[in-house]
């Protein structure tokens, strides 16, 4: 379950220039605009992270003109997004520890996300059929959802000076296809998918005659892609049909992911595209700022793109991390 609450230090606070009633407090890599003299630096605060929906309760009520929903997906509560207040960009929600005397006791960076009764706020990524749910994730096949690096800066140091490859983050649904000791299966982020040609999930197995050529192979691989097309995230990609770009290739017998090159060689052999490259060096040294910026641009179609993802990984140990597009953030509607 992701951490989308926890406990937090603001690391520094910054004016808003010609505001009398706000400021800008800065937490992990995030920012987000507070009541002027809430917080001073080094105070722990309740931090909410992007995309938390929060449950009806009274000390989120001066959240209902702005964040308030209801609908069948995620029910009522509190949708939390990045906005821009007076000029600032806010991304999450801080407040105050003394709101919450049942943390009394507790340490910064604890989650406390199942306590609050926050889930993540989900929004459809398709309005193809998925197909029929036949039980969870198989164990052992990994999830796909990837942390956002202000929430884990540490792993900016973790990857400085090593080699790593940058790809465009595409805006789709997380498809899995795995072939492990002769069977062939696919899931989506969470859920196995029975085997049927009309099952959205499916599509990357029938498209590209994945049956065939994985049994021909015959690696015990798993392989994740993003589905893009007709019917899924708006298609901000303007793609005319369902496409499947790879982006994660594991060995599982060996437990290790393939690295660039290795990945898309083979995906290559498959019929397989991969995600679009944007850089790769020896030595990595971007700083937060300057992935921000980096994440930033379009789609060939002409609409922003989602972000970037960052990885190294050589055996044992996979370093990645994805960076959102802010301007793509600000423009999402619900």
């Amino acid at each position: 379950m992701r951490s989308l609450v926890t406990l937090q230090r603001v690391k520094m606070i910054t004016p808003i220039p010609d505001s009398d009633f706000l400021e800008t407090a800065h937490i992990m890599g995030w920012q987000c605009v507070v009541k002027k003299g809430e917080f001073n630096e080094n105070d722990i605060g309740v931090y909410f992270e992007v995309d938390s929906f929060l449950p009806e309760d009274r000390r989120y009520e001066f959240l209902r003109s702005s964040s308030y929903r209801d609908n069948e997906d995620n029910g009522k509560g509190f949708r939390i997004r990045t906005m821009r207040m007076r000029g600032q960009l806010s991304q999450g929600l801080l407040l105050p520890l003394s709101h919450f005397p049942e943390f009394a006791g507790f340490n910064v960076g604890d989650d406390v996300t199942e306590t609050l009764q926050v889930k993540k706020w989900y929004i459809p990524e398709t309005a193809n059929p998925g197909g029929t749910i036949i039980g969870e994730r198989p164990h052992g096949i990994p999830a796909s959802d990837e942390i956002r690096l202000q929430s884990a800066l540490e792993l900016l140091e973790q990857l400085h000076g090593k080699p790593y490859y940058i790809t465009t983050k595409l805006d789709g649904t997380s498809g899995i296809v795995y072939y492990i000791d002769g069977k062939i299966g696919c899931c989506s982020r969470n859920k196995e998918i029975k085997d049927e040609d009309n099952a959205l999930y499916w599509t990357p197995v029938y498209k590209y005659g994945l049956k065939e050529k994985l049994i021909a192979l015959g690696k015990n691989l798993v392989l994740t892609g993003e589905i893009c097309g007709p019917g899924i995230q708006k298609n901000k990609l303007r793609l005319p049909a369902i496409e499947w770009s790879v982006f994660d290739v594991k060995d599982w017998d060996s437990g290790r992911y393939l690295p660039y090159d290795e990945a898309f060689n083979l995906c290559s052999g498959l019929g397989l595209s991969f995600v679009p490259l944007e850089e790769r060096g020896d030595h990595f040294a971007y700083s937060l700022e300057t992935l921000l910026e980096k994440a930033k641009g379009k789609y060939p179609g002409g609409l922003e793109k989602e972000g970037i993802v960052v990885r190294y990984t050589p055996a044992p140990k996979t370093i990645s991390f994805k960076v959102l597009n802010n301007d793509a953030l600000l423009k999402e509607k619900d």
